[in-house]
Parts: C-alpha cells; structure tokens; sequence
C-alpha cells in the first residue's frame, strides 16, 4: 500500500503479441445479433399481438351492495375564488392588530393584504410596519417594496386618466 513500489514487474507485464492476438481473435468472432426493431409499439411478452384487449372497467361486476360514492363537486370558478378571496380579506382587516407578529411578519402581511386588494388605505400602515423593522437591509427592502407599491398606485391612475 503506502511506500511501496507500485511499479509493475517485467513477470507481469502482457507482451504486445498477446494483446495484437487477442484483438485478431474477437474481430473474427461472429458479429454481434441485430439490436431489436425500436419502431415496434411495446407489449408485454405474454400476450399475443392480435390478442383482443379486455377493458377492465368492463369486465368488473356490478353489485347491489356496491358503496355508494358521492359525485365529485366541481372547482370553484375563477369569479368564486375571487369572491371568497375579497371575503377573507374583509375579514381579516379587523382581525390583523390581533396577531402577534414581529415587525417582518407584520410587514408581510400588510403588503399581501395590499396587493391582493389594491386599497391604497394600507400603504400608510405597510410603511409604518417597514418603519419598525429592526434589521437594516429588512427595513431597506420593505422601504424598497412600499416605494414599488406606491409606483404601481401612480402608474395606474396615470394611465387609466385621458389623454389630453
């Protein structure tokens, strides 16, 4: 292993003829099969190809004791969740000042209630929240996010206003 010589002895080493040899010996071996047709649809071995498939859900009896499954209720349309989301934002307006949350997490909140409704009302309460972050780069983003907020506001009364 370690500090020993590694090197090959002379009573190891395979002679050139031995490898030419070799290498003459499998270039007139008999070529390999053919690799199989790949273009072919899979199936599995045991069945034959012109078998008749089985539908499963065919072939399943039906019985009278059967359980009775509900039917499946479809999603709520895009108008609904939107309803739902207006609701639970209405709702929670109140409940906010009750949560214990750092300045961070109050932050947060604010802005996801922000964006989600576009009340301008709590852009005030936002930058106070970014006011009372302790963390300096926190408190520089959340500036940062209050100031795109207030941009996303401008722009869009700027451009909903006629053109002059």
């Amino acid at each position: 292993m370690f500090g020993q010589n590694n090197k090959p002895q002379d009573d190891q080493l395979i002679p050139d003829q031995a490898i030419e040899g070799a290498l003459a010996a499998d270039a007139s071996a008999e070529p390999a099969a053919p690799a199989p047709n790949v273009s072919m649809p899979w199936q599995h071995p045991g069945t034959p190809l012109d078998a008749p498939v089985a539908d499963p859900i065919a072939a399943t009896p039906v019985s009278d004791d059967s359980p009775v499954v509900a039917p499946i209720t479809p999603a709520p349309v895009a108008g609904d969740l939107l309803e739902i989301k207006q609701q639970a934002l209405a709702e929670l307006a109140p409940l906010v000042d009750h949560l214990e949350q750092s300045p961070e997490e109050k932050f947060r909140t604010t802005m996801m209630m922000l964006q989600a409704s576009d009340d301008q009302s709590l852009v005030h309460v936002a930058y106070e929240a970014a006011l009372a972050i302790g963390d300096e780069k926190a408190k520089a983003q959340a500036l940062l996010d209050v100031i795109n907020e207030i941009n996303y506001f401008t722009q869009q009364a700027a451009s909903q206003q006629p053109a002059a």
